[in-house]
This record gives C-alpha cells, structure tokens and sequence, in this order.
C-alpha cells in the first residue's frame, strides 16, 4: 500500500513539475507579438484592398468580354475576336493608346542655368522609384520622352546615361504621359503626386518636376516594334 502511495505521488509530482516547467518556458519565450502600430496595419489593409479592387475590375472586364462573345455568337464574332486583339495590342504597346490622364514635365533648375552649370540628365533610380509609383497607383499607360513602357521595359544607366529599352534620354527636359482607366482615378493621380516627397526629390537633383491637372484625353504613340522572325514561316 505504501510503496503504491509512493508510485501515485510521484507520477504527480512529474505531471506538476512538467506543467510548471513547460510555463516557465513559455512565459520565458512568449510567441512572436505583432509590433506594427495602427497607421502600418491601415497601410497594409489599404494595400490589400486596392489588390481586391483591381482583381474585381479584372474579373468584371472579362465578364463584359465573355457576354459580348455570348451575344455575337450568332452575329459576328469575327468583328469581335477583331476588337479583342486589337485590346491586347494595345496592352503590349503595339497600337496607339489615349483616355483619361496626367502629364508630367520635367525639366533642369532656371538657377542651373542661369550660372552655367552642368546639366545632368535625370537618374535611373529616381525614374524608377517615380514609374513605380505610378504603377501603384493604378497608371495603366506610361510615355518616358516618347518611349512607351511595356511589361518587359528597362530603365538602366549605360555608360553614365539614362536608358529606356537601351535607348538614352536625350534630352534634359521632356514629358511623361500616363494614361489611367478613369478621369476620376487621374484626378486622385494628380493629387497624390502633388501630396508626395517626389518634387523635393526632384529639386534635390536640380530638376523641377511639374504636375499638370488631370486631362479627359492623353494619347500615348505605339513606339514598341513588332519582332519579326527570319526563319519561321506559317504552314
């Protein structure tokens, strides 16, 4: 009887004491807390929803794109299939584009020019941080001094030059055209702009950034160039 009281408060105390210790454990390596404060959380949650946002304009405009084919099942879907690749064309730079949008001037500090000082073109880093952006915020067509930017577009330095599509910025002051899906979307575009850090960015790098007001048509020229194939031939 006493060697089984024995058995029975030993496997008590081993119960207690693993309990006791797996608390000290975890009081002493609490689990990983979240830090953000409120204003990062809202950030991130804004984030989310423009994501949301844009994959339900997504899913909407290729709802419209279906019902259309529906509708001219019997009519003419040749027309139709026509439109369509014309749209993609259009995505891929192939074809000239215009609609609601913002433009851009950027040009070198008067005071630079007034004392004679060099002036240099704008920086890859800066461009890129700017196209970005815009991207973010929904810019649905960007022209950097006439060069359209598509899915495969680069913005390097190339020996001490800013290139796009390996073509140099020739020049100190040009323009850049960003279409956007709405007037409405152009407009929130030109406030945010005016609302950012990139004109004292800009100034920094002695040029002046310039935001114009929203316009209802911006065109934006086809400058991409249709690859062709020496060796492959239709059968």
């Amino acid at each position: 009887m006493t060697k089984k009281m024995y058995r029975n408060i030993t496997i008590v105390s081993f119960i207690i004491g693993f309990m006791l210790a797996v608390q000290y454990n975890t009081v002493q390596n609490p689990t990983e807390r979240d830090t953000r404060d409120i204003w990062e959380i809202r950030q991130e949650l804004s984030e989310e929803k423009k994501r949301h946002s844009e994959l339900l304009s997504s899913i909407s405009s290729l709802s419209s794109t279906v019902n259309k084919y529906e509708d001219a099942e019997f009519n003419n879907p040749e027309l139709l299939l026509q439109e369509t690749v014309n749209d993609l064309k259009k995505q891929a730079g192939l074809l000239p584009i215009s609609g609601p949008g913002v433009t851009l001037t950027i040009e070198p500090s008067q005071e630079l020019i007034q004392f004679g000082y060099e002036l240099k073109p704008i920086s890859p880093d800066l461009l890129i941080r700017l196209t970005n952006d815009l991207y973010r915020n929904n810019a649905q067509a960007i022209e950097i001094d006439e060069k359209r930017l598509t899915y495969n577009s680069a913005i390097r330095d190339i020996n001490g030059k800013t290139t796009i599509n390996s073509e140099p910025i020739k020049k100190t002051n040009f323009e850049i055209n960003i279409i956007m899906q709405t007037y409405e979307q152009a407009q929130k575009l030109t406030n945010h702009l005016l609302a950012s850090s990139f004109q004292d960015e800009f100034f920094i790098d002695n040029l002046i950034l310039t935001v114009h007001d929203a316009e209802q048509n911006v065109r934006i020229n086809s400058t991409v160039e249709l690859q062709q194939s020496k060796y492959l031939s239709e059968r």
